[in-house]
């Protein structure tokens, strides 16, 4: 039986009791009249009327403040709630309530519910309203968003508009990451941060450097620099301001020196081969014939003119990184063979410097997806790396092992300067170089972002453990040609990844 249904019953039950009282009533009157007073009988008749009503008009007061209970709650509790009284009401106690405690109970929760939808439906009209006639956030100069916590553009001012080309009300609504293909300089991509804030923390702020829009059709690639803001409580819904700051000019012009370089450098290749040859000519007609004054001077040379080759090479693949031009042919390597040689190959570099490369390879290591000519060029960015920033230690440690996920694992360690906290996370951006000591150290701020480059093109990943003073520890992975699924490789035991600089913004994905 409905709560309604209980109500119906229990008021019949009263009104019956209230008929069969005022009958008894007046019936114990025309009695008492008759055979006490002994009144003629039609005023035995009408004092026992006039007593009947006033107990009757008593009984009706007594049941009438019964029966409204449900009412009178009704009525307190639509006061309480209304935002119009002069006065605040007082909510109604609905636990003293004798008739109907259950019906009224559930219409009370229903009346707070539909005003809590209609408060925050009201609050959030009253956002969006005030956002749009906020004449800071209209005026700002700056390009500003206003995400909810689904990511969906809830405000966007005019400079943001206009600067990616879309009208206003194309963008409201809209999923951010369906309308906005960013890409990053790395793997903290702004989805990944607002996932990680989400279930960690109430507010949090970010910025991110040399941030890529590609909007499409005619309109330019855009380059900037982005700040984010997330507010978990806010009562607006309103949880996430981003803003950017457009340096596509500057960064336009890094991209096209970079370009330019290469194509300079390009040049350089045919002397530079000339000069190596000569060397290696000089070396083996020379080699115990001469001083070891002269023999420490082409050694020397040896050393430098390899350092150059790195170099080229390292300029014209960031180019072709850049322009998604860096195709690497992946097949089954023999890892240790390829760290050997490798190693072998830029020992002499560390003879010169007085450093002792320890290599240190596990036995029956398996078989890897490699591009051997590119991931070699990783293994000379980062030993050379350590030959640079190893002060005044003399020994590298260079080990590889399959580490715990079945991956096969390699380590740099060095003992030299290490690396403060503080710059850890641009440490793979381009160009980005430790202000302390560039003065000191020679470098492009290339090596590490073209071997993480390399290294994610691999399907691997490169990182850093380091301390200030006590050196730092450069870790890569690569992917065992076995663990490959089978419909990426191709009959002729190759397959083709492209190595490129710039990371989705992963939610992209999800459109």
């Amino acid at each position: 039986m409905d709560n309604l249904s209980l109500v119906k019953r229990s008021l019949r039950r009263h009104l019956w009791l209230i008929f069969i009282l005022e009958n008894i009533i007046f019936g114990f009157s025309l009695y008492i009249s008759i055979n006490f007073l002994k009144f003629k009988i039609y005023i035995d008749f009408c004092i026992s009327s006039l007593i009947a009503i006033f107990f009757i008009a008593l009984i009706v007061i007594i049941s009438t403040n019964y029966i409204i209970q449900p009412l009178k709650a009704l009525w307190q509790s639509i006061l309480h709630l209304s935002p119009n009284g002069n006065q605040p009401i007082k909510a109604p106690d609905l636990k003293s309530l004798s008739l109907g405690q259950e019906l009224v109970t559930n219409l009370v929760g229903q009346l707070y519910e539909i005003a809590r939808v209609g408060h925050e439906s009201a609050l959030k009209d009253r956002s969006i309203n005030s956002l749009n006639s906020n004449f800071i956030a209209n005026s700002m100069p700056l390009p500003l968003f206003i995400l909810d916590n689904s990511e969906n553009i809830k405000f966007v001012n005019k400079s943001a508009a206009d600067y990616i080309g879309i009208n206003t009300k194309d963008l409201i609504d809209k999923n951010f990451y369906s309308l906005l293909d960013m890409s990053f300089p790395s793997e903290d991509t702004l989805d990944k941060w607002l996932t990680n804030v989400k279930q960690k923390t109430a507010t949090a702020s970010k910025s991110w450097e040399r941030v890529r829009l590609d909007v499409g059709d005619s309109h330019p690639t855009l380059l900037f620099d982005l700040a984010a803001y997330y507010n978990q409580g806010n009562i607006e819904g309103n949880t996430t301001m981003v803003i950017f700051f457009d340096h596509t000019k500057q960064y336009s012009q890094d991209d096209q020196a970079i370009s330019f370089i290469a194509l300079s450098v390009h040049e350089l290749r045919t002397p530079l081969t000339l000069l190596r040859g000569y060397i290696e000519v000089f070396e083996e007609e020379l080699k115990g014939k001469t001083t070891p004054e002269i023999e420490d001077y082409i050694n020397k040379m040896h050393a430098s003119s390899e350092q150059l080759t790195a170099f080229v090479n390292n300029i014209l693949n960031v180019a072709r990184v850049d322009n998604d031009q860096l195709e690497l042919k992946l097949q089954s390597e023999d890892w240790s063979d390829i760290l050997t040689k490798s190693v072998d190959n830029i020992r002499l570099r560390a003879i010169v410097r007085s450093i002792n490369l320890e290599l240190n390879i596990d036995l029956n290591l398996p078989k890897v997806a490699a591009d051997r000519l590119s991931i070699q060029e990783v293994i000379n960015n980062l030993v050379d790396n350590a030959i640079k920033y190893s002060n005044d230690s003399k020994v590298i440690k260079i080990n590889s092992r399959v580490n715990s996920e079945g991956l096969v694992e390699t380590d740099i360690q060095d003992f030299g300067v290490g690396i403060s906290s503080s710059i850890m996370p641009n440490l793979f951006t381009k160009f980005y170089r430790d202000h302390r000591n560039r003065s000191q150290i020679g470098g492009t701020g290339l090596g590490l972002y073209l071997s993480k480059a390399i290294v994610t093109a691999h399907g691997g990943n490169l990182w850093v453990r380091s301390e200030e003073g006590k050196g730092s520890t450069f870790s890569f992975t690569l992917i065992p040609y076995d663990q490959l699924s089978k419909n990426l490789k191709e009959k002729d035991d190759k397959f083709i990844r492209s190595a490129h600089g710039w990371i989705k913004n992963h939610s992209y994905y999800r459109r």
